[in-house]
């Protein structure tokens, strides 16, 4: 079995982590506080990132994390600032890493027919986050040797091709039994994902139908199975306790925020989809929805995506336009087919349906990146820059954002703001000597421009500041 450089060295980096924050340089016992395990989180989210593809579309992104914070309402604390994120890996896998980092596979999302199943999912593991399962399984593992710890438990989250790099023989008894949760664990996190299920007016049973997914999948395909799902108790059992937890309950209200994610999960799953799956994969799943319905909306915008992704333009405006024909009021197709004709070169068409779109929600961030980029194409730089500098402040901001603010700026010849803005990008992408040469730059051509010169001065200390190794 094959696992790439990256991926192999993705477990010596993260052992290192481990060591640094967990032992303290040797002098400390090996004992999770909540400060502890939130920088572990930052460290692993780094490499996570940096060894996966991470999903990057910003309603997919946006959905999935409005899903969790919605079911995080009942939640009385909140031992960390949680963040849900989807790896486009074809596993059947989900896990909550260290801090409330909670990772989803494009796999696992794919056999999931409703969001009832991706909350279920969700709760679970919201659950052994709140309930601190995992500080608990480290404090408890004390004796183990600290990179052996690190990796297995590595390994034990991501599965598959991944555990198989590090995980063999005596090895993954090991983690079978010193890493992974107890039933008690599981029967917990259980409980309180339903409870946080109920209380968002999810149904709970749909567990059930993961439980069997999972199972399914375990015998189709069990190198993609992750440990830690293995040592869950037994399908049947947990079935069992979900059907006794639901018999005491009255019938669960679903609520006006639970239609929301039940409305758009479709455009969910589509883009996921179109974006993600291989390309001739996703064009055969959406003709076989076409064929079976000719009129489906969200198959004529999948294969819209698929077509554009392959540079098939007018082939993706027609399916566009099918889709908008049956649904003309929808922000997500508007937006799609203005990004296709933009692709074309056709920046007039683009920008009249953007304006369209952005009349059904003028807050929506990819609508406007769209409409700068368009604006900026046709060197309508006055145009572009004001979207440009308020999409600056609209978490999450794309890091292209600060790069096509530099170049707008540049074009209309106020150097110092191209300069910053461009600093800015080279920050956030890492780019550390990049970003101090524009810094600096910016600087010197500031000097009429106070306040413009208090905000270099600004990030000029932020840089210094992160640049310090840990």
């Amino acid at each position: 079995m094959k696992v790439s450089f990256k991926r192999h060295n993705l477990y010596l980096l993260f052992i290192a982590a481990w060591l640094f924050f967990l032992c303290g340089g040797g002098t400390k016992a090996l004992a999770l506080s909540i400060e502890e395990e939130r920088k572990m989180g930052e460290q692993f989210f780094l490499q996570i990132s940096n060894t996966f593809q991470l999903v990057e579309d910003d309603f997919a992104n946006t959905y999935i994390n409005d899903l969790g914070e919605y079911l995080l309402s009942s939640l009385e604390t909140r031992p960390f600032p949680f963040r849900f994120y989807i790896i486009n890996e074809n596993d059947l896998n989900a896990f909550a890493g260290p801090g409330g980092h909670i990772f989803f596979f494009t796999g696992l999302i794919e056999v999931m027919e409703d969001v009832d199943e991706l909350a279920a999912v969700m709760a679970h593991e919201i659950a052994h986050v709140s309930a601190r399962h995992l500080a608990e399984r480290m404090e408890q593992n004390t004796k183990m040797q600290l990179a052996t710890l690190a990796g297995l438990l590595l390994g034990a989250l991501v599965g598959g091709e991944a555990r198989g790099a590090i995980m063999t023989g005596s090895m993954a008894a090991v983690m079978q039994k010193q890493l992974a949760y107890s039933r008690d664990d599981e029967r917990q996190a259980d409980q309180l994902g339903y409870k946080y299920m109920s209380a968002a007016g999810f149904d709970p049973s749909a567990m059930i139908l993961t439980l069997k997914k999972i199972q399914k999948g375990q015998m189709m395909h069990p190198n993609q199975i992750p440990a830690y799902l293995l040592t869950h108790p037994g399908g049947a059992e947990r079935m069992a306790n979900y059907d006794t937890m639901m018999s005491g309950d009255k019938p669960i209200q679903e609520k006006g925020e639970t239609q929301k994610f039940r409305h758009f999960y479709p455009i969910f799953k589509t883009i996921l989809r179109a974006k993600y799956m291989e390309s001739s994969d996703a064009e055969r799943t959406f003709k076989r929805e076409l064929a079976k319905d000719p009129d489906s909306i969200w198959a004529h915008f999948g294969l819209g995506i698929v077509l554009r992704k392959r540079r098939e333009y007018q082939a993706a405006v027609d399916h566009f336009h099918e889709a908008l024909r049956r649904r003309p009021q929808s922000l997500f197709i508007l937006r799609n087919l203005a990004e296709a004709y933009q692709m074309m070169g056709r920046e007039d068409e683009a920008i009249a349906l953007l304006s369209e779109a952005l009349r059904l929600d003028p807050g929506d961030r990819s609508s406007l990146f769209l409409l700068a980029l368009s604006y900026q194409n046709i060197e309508a730089y006055r145009e572009a820059i004001p979207i440009y500098e308020r999409l600056t402040s609209m978490a999450p901001v794309k890091n292209e954002v600060f790069y096509n603010l530099g170049i707008s700026y540049g074009r209309m010849n106020r150097l110092a703001q191209a300069h910053y803005n461009f600093g800015i990008y080279f920050k956030k992408e890492g780019k550390i000597g990049k970003a101090r040469f524009h810094f600096e730059k910016a600087k010197e051509l500031s000097k009429d421009d106070p306040a413009l010169g208090e905000r270099i001065e600004k990030a000029q200390r932020d840089l210094i500041k992160e640049s310090k190794p840990l």
